[in-house]
């Protein structure tokens, strides 16, 4: 008898469609950033049903290629660093050591100094937005509304705590991270670094013994330095943050910790998040040893809006019924370098940390307070924190492809969920801080991994921004940095002779 030849099932619409726009992707006819045509005009150009078309979406963004944006449809979002390995976890479960003081402030203005001294044509060492993204109009309306509304703010101090105005819009703010604070609970302060002083000063002596994570944000090395404090160095995850099993085997092994400094959202220089499982642990052990924590949340505004769909962002001291939780905040990097506005809740060592405020620097003027309040409390906030998240999410992925097309393999990369910067590890060893000095040598400047540690650990790695637009300018300074990466590489023997050629 005759076979008769059975038809494959035919592929659904959607995995047809969704395989066009992945073609189009991947051939460079859809660049990162750009959005896809809406809804309405996927259903007709392709005389496809409504549910069809979010089908396509939903299908795309679940594989990487797009992302929604709320108000403003899906937008192009290649896998970033899809052939880059991510940066390796330290060793969890070492006992950490304290950190033997051979002057990180040395080594840290050294680095600050050659990099002031050049003149340089790129600067991907900072962590910082470009002036251009942060709303920089609406700010200078609301500074003229205060004015207006209270002429005499320039000549009248503020109070110490800071004015109630911009302390109450803070903690309504705060109740979206599961904060219950009043006006009276927080100090403000001269950006997150003034915050953070004060709270060190709070809770420890010259000499204490403070646990942070390794790497961390140079800053705060150089805080502990000139308070006269010990750096107790934590490793940290690029993914999950400081590591909880080695907090406890510090406060075990290591008596005399005052307390635990972290940053809980796209830690610097890392930019890793820490679960809420992770964060509420953490908590339990501080006050199990009666050991303060110090929460420096400077960046949880810049979290991708992927993450906040998932799950809302919840600041530890939302768990915090004891007062061991010190909560550190500033709008340096989220609004508005310029205005250098901090604040500290402090819990039981509150008016400590009010009274110290007093004695280091009085109160902040009051007409940045009062601009900031205004804008804040506004919708339009919110607004301006979207785009700016959405600007971001592109300026990442473009500058990890650029780390992945132009470094040499075996370059690590874990690309953070937010943030402004890429931790990247470099391959077999090399090291960064050769990239830093030859990078300065041609007008670009980057941060080396040994000015976020105490200790010798990171010589690899580099933290670079992604804060300013992708420019043409920027993407053949990374073309450039890979080059150099490449000679690193290059045994000295052989360099010679490719000199001499």
């Amino acid at each position: 008898m005759p076979t008769t030849a059975t038809s494959a099932p035919a592929t659904p619409k959607y995995q047809s469609l969704a395989e066009h726009y992945r073609s189009a992707i991947q051939a460079g006819s859809l660049l990162p950033g750009q959005r896809m045509p809406s809804l309405r005009e996927l259903m007709r150009q392709h005389a496809v049903s409504l549910s069809t078309t979010m089908q396509v979406c939903r299908l795309l963004e679940s594989e990487g290629w797009l992302e929604a944006r709320p108000r403003s449809g899906y937008f192009v979002r290649p896998p970033a660093s899809a052939h880059l390995a991510p940066v390796n976890d330290p060793p969890m479960q070492r006992a950490p050591d304290p950190a033997q003081y051979v002057g990180i402030h040395t080594k840290v203005s050294e680095f600050l100094a050659l990099g002031r001294m050049q003149r340089f044509k790129t600067n991907l060492s900072t962590a910082r937005c470009a002036p251009e993204l942060y709303p920089a109009q609406a700010l200078q309306q609301a500074a003229l509304r205060s004015l207006r509304q209270h002429p005499d703010q320039l000549v009248r101090a503020a109070p110490p705590q800071g004015c109630l105005e911009f302390r109450e819009v803070l903690a309504q703010r705060g109740l979206a991270a599961g904060m219950r604070l009043s006006a009276g609970d927080i100090q403000i302060t001269n950006g997150c670094t003034e915050a953070l002083n004060l709270a060190l000063r709070a809770v420890a002596n010259p000499g204490d013994t403070i646990a942070v994570e390794s790497p961390t944000f140079y800053g705060l090395l150089q805080t502990l330095e000139a308070l006269g404090l010990k750096a107790l160095e934590i490793p940290t995850s690029p993914r999950t943050g400081i590591s909880v099993d080695a907090v406890e085997l510090a406060l075990r092994n290591a008596p005399g910790v005052k307390a635990v400094v972290v940053i809980p959202y796209l830690q610097n220089p890392t930019g890793s998040i820490m679960p809420s499982s992770h964060k509420q642990a953490l908590l339990r052990l501080c006050q199990q040893h009666d050991v303060a924590l110090i929460e420096d949340d400077t960046y949880s505004a810049l979290v991708d809006e992927s993450v906040l769909r998932d799950e809302p962002l919840r600041a530890i001291k939302s768990w915090d019924d004891s007062g061991h939780v010190v909560y550190c905040a500033s709008l340096h990097k989220c609004l508005a370098p310029g205005l250098r506005l901090g604040w500290v809740s402090a819990g039981r060592w509150q008016a400590r940390v009010e009274m110290l405020k007093f004695a280091a620097s009085r109160s902040n003027e009051r007409l940045a307070q009062m601009a900031a309040a205004s804008f804040i409390a506004s919708a339009a906030y919110d607004r301006y924190l979207r785009r700016l998240r959405s600007a971001l999410a592109t300026q990442r992925t473009q500058t990890a492809q650029a780390v992945a097309r132009y470094f040499p393999p075996g370059t690590k990369l874990t690309v953070p969920r937010g943030g402004l910067s890429l931790w990247v590890e470099l391959p077999d060893g090399l090291s960064a801080t050769a990239l830093f000095h030859a990078a300065l040598a041609e007008n670009m400047v980057i941060a080396p991994g040994t000015i976020f540690t105490n200790s010798q650990r990171f010589e690899s790695n580099l933290r670079v921004n992604c804060g300013w637009p992708f420019t043409p300018e920027i993407e053949h300074a990374f073309a450039r940095l890979g080059q150099l990466v490449n000679t690193l590489a290059v045994p000295p023997a052989a360099s010679k002779l490719l000199s001499k050629k």
